[in-house]
């Protein structure tokens, strides 16, 4: 296991009430919420994604585009909405109401703080990581 998912994990062991983290169920909530766009492996070439006024990200470089850190908070809300994107339109599409719900799920950002978000999201956040390619 690389270094980042490593400490990642005992990160998430000290945060409490976030072990309720499945990254297979967050597999299945991309592969049905988020593909279209961002393509089966996460590389932005989704069969939508020439559609969006914006390319989607390459979610397998979020860590990479980010310094070498996960960017835990703005990963969250942009997917529970509290952080819309432009090129999706509107914070998301058709499926935004899955993912925003109820913000009852705290999860434990790198600077200590906790931030609320849905079991969904938290599910997701775990694949997300998963998938993030390390330099």
């Amino acid at each position: 296991m690389p270094t980042f998912k490593r400490l990642f994990a005992a990160f998430i062991c000290l945060a409490g009430p976030v072990l309720a983290q499945d990254a297979d169920l967050g597999r299945a909530h991309y592969q049905t919420h988020c593909a279209t766009c961002h393509g089966l492996e996460g590389m932005g070439n989704g069969p939508m994604a020439g559609a969006l006024i914006q390319k989607p990200v390459n979610l397998t470089e979020l860590t990479i585009q980010n310094g070498g850190k996960f960017p835990l908070e703005r990963v969250v809300k942009r997917i529970d909405g509290r952080e819309p994107l432009v090129s999706h339109g509107s914070p998301m599409p058709v499926y935004g109401d899955y993912f925003e719900g109820v913000l009852d799920v705290p999860i434990k950002i790198p600077t200590g703080q906790v931030v609320l978000t849905s079991q969904p999201v938290v599910d997701l956040v775990a694949y997300l990581l998963d998938i993030q390619r390390i330099e």
